[in-house]
């Protein structure tokens, strides 16, 4: 039988349970405590219990459909299955609401960036998205903040200006080493514990001769990003979480030992990679992989289901690679995107209603299992749901779970420490330069900091320059 949403104690208990456990915020041990008197104990309560009830009425007054609606969504639907899920999620919802219809605008798997650009200037905003670009919408004003009695379903929220906007499906997807099981066991080689023992690994892997030791996909400028990344954790934010701000505030630039440092184990590590990568596309390193052509590849967890479709019979192994200075720096945690309500949609009380409660339900614990289960995410929410995942999948969770720093990526951050547009593919052109050997690490931090100063002129937060905050 359909749920009918006009119950506003109906849904003043699905909010109390969906809160129950969740985190430690105030406003979520406040709703939790106004939810503990019974209907049958009323005579009895005290004043206290009685006004802590009302708040619960008065909060859930605020997300009650008071007449059939109808929501549109759209996600990033390039991949069969994300299409699958969210196709299912939202068939399961339409078949429990009776009085929510929510319907998906197909995207035709093509760019999602561009798809969204063009439904907001054709006028057909959806009410509910997959939302990426979120610093550009909220400052254009286009997107609504979430509610408490949703941020607080998260172990960790993106904030913009102390408002959160979104929900993250997923967590950031953290990067690690898939490896040639087989081939590591019939040669003796183990993982290593140590950042000094994975190059050492990778040095006897070329020694060897039979395969390059590591596989990059060199052609898709934005793939270089994910061992990037790790080099920037190791050698940046370790010395400084908030270095992009002060190359904003001019304290830093990109000169500093910290970003040398960056270029070098870059140097360090690519060296291992297979011959001609620059010309390599991402959409090929699961063939170099599966055909006994690298013996890893540094990678996100979407790559578990592309390996064991192409080779159901490949025993893949997996593994972070620690700092050099011993920490495990890994990519984690809620980041900047996740599904986020419209503004205009949040002006229609039975609209925003109706756009909560999809949030809801998409991250109450069946739904969100089936979801991270489907695409082999990571959990954002405080209480997880228990996962029946591949045993490679449940050691990256661990991993996560046990790590020294979590973070988004360095081009995923948000406020003063957000990048000005393109600079972090100026970024990764440079270093392919520098890695190539048409350029000095010297000159090609110099051609960075200039780029830097030309783009910090039309947009940087800490001035407010290019910034057009939501109002």
């Amino acid at each position: 039988m359909k749920k009918k949403v006009l119950s506003l104690l109906m849904s003043a208990a699905m909010v109390a349970t969906l809160l129950a456990g969740c985190g430690n915020s105030t406003a979520t041990e406040t709703i939790q405590e106004s939810s503990a008197p019974a209907a049958d104990t009323a005579a009895s309560e005290s004043e206290p219990a009685q006004a802590a009830q009302e708040s619960v009425q008065e909060e859930t007054t605020q997300s009650v459909v008071t007449e059939p609606t109808e929501l549109t969504f759209i996600f990033a639907d390039g991949d069969e299955g994300m299409k699958e899920a969210m196709n299912t999620i939202v068939k399961n919802f339409n078949d429990t609401y009776e009085d929510i219809t929510v319907t998906i605008e197909p995207g035709n798997g093509g760019a999602y960036s561009e798809f969204l650009k063009t439904k907001d200037s054709v006028g057909e905003f959806p009410d509910i998205m997959e939302m990426r670009d979120t610093a550009m919408y909220v400052r254009a004003g286009k997107l609504a903040e979430l509610p408490d009695d949703i941020t607080s379903l998260f172990a960790s929220v993106t904030e913009f200006d102390g408002k959160v906007y979104t929900a993250a499906m997923g967590g950031e997807n953290t990067d690690g080493i898939y490896y040639n099981k087989a081939y590591f066991d019939a040669n003796g080689f183990t993982e290593p514990a140590t950042y000094e023992e994975f190059i050492a690994l990778c040095q006897a892997i070329k020694d060897k001769g039979d395969m390059a030791p590591l596989v990059v996909g060199g052609q898709d400028i934005w793939h270089l990003g994910f061992l990037f990344n790790k080099a920037y954790d190791d050698q940046v934010i370790s010395r400084d979480e908030n270095f992009i701000e002060h190359c904003y505030d001019g304290s830093a630039d990109f000169s500093n030992e910290g970003f040398q440092k960056t270029f070098e184990e870059m140097s360090e590590i690519m060296q291992y990679a297979q011959d001609g990568w620059t010309s390599t596309p991402d959409a090929q390193i699961t063939t170099f992989l599966v055909n006994d052509m690298a013996a890893m590849l540094f990678s996100g967890t979407h790559m578990i289901k592309t390996i064991t479709e192409a080779a159901p019979d490949f025993e893949l192994g997996w593994f972070a690679i620690p700092s050099p200075d011993g920490q495990l720096r890994l990519v984690g945690g809620s980041g900047i995107g996740g599904l986020a309500i419209s503004a205009e949609a949040a002006q229609d009380a039975n609209k925003k209603a109706a756009a909560e409660e999809f949030i809801r339900f998409f991250f109450s614990a069946d739904t969100y299992k089936y979801y991270c289960e489907t695409m082999n995410c990571l959990p954002t929410t405080a209480q997880a749901p228990a996962l029946d995942v591949a045993p490679i999948m449940q050691e990256i969770i661990t991993a996560t779970q046990e790590a020294d720093h979590l973070s988004p990526m360095w081009n995923g951050k948000t406020g003063n420490n957000e990048l000005p547009p393109d600079f972090r593919n100026f970024t990764y052109k440079t270093c392919i330069e520098y890695l190539q050997g048409t350029t000095t690490l010297d000159a090609a931090l110099e051609e960075l900091n200039k780029t830097w100063q030309t783009a910090i002129t039309s947009f940087n937060p800490v001035t407010g320059v290019g910034i057009d905050a939501a109002e």
